[in-house]
């Protein structure tokens, strides 16, 4: 678990490097369609760590959960992560 908190921390640091490169793109007045590529780039780095935050999740918390008897709790969770997801 640890190994991939770190994982997700360097990428998240990745992807804080994007966020301020596109904001020089558009200071520097960059070709709209670079930055919309650039901005495409960053939205599905940030899904990807979600869904790497998601499956440790419903693989442990919510594995957990279940196990003590709190699958109301668990299942209130997943349906919360499926309606996030279809936003």
């Amino acid at each position: 678990m640890e190994n991939n908190t770190q994982k997700l921390i360097k990428r998240l640091k990745i992807i804080e490097g994007q966020v301020r490169g596109l904001q020089n793109m558009l200071e520097e007045g960059i070709y709209c369609i670079d930055i919309i590529t650039q901005t495409s780039a960053i939205k599905q780095a940030l899904s990807g760590v979600e869904d790497k935050l998601m499956e440790g999740h419903l693989g442990h918390c919510l594995v957990n959960q279940i196990k003590k008897g709190q699958t109301d709790k668990a299942t209130k969770e997943i349906l919360k992560v499926y309606q996030l997801k279809r936003k």
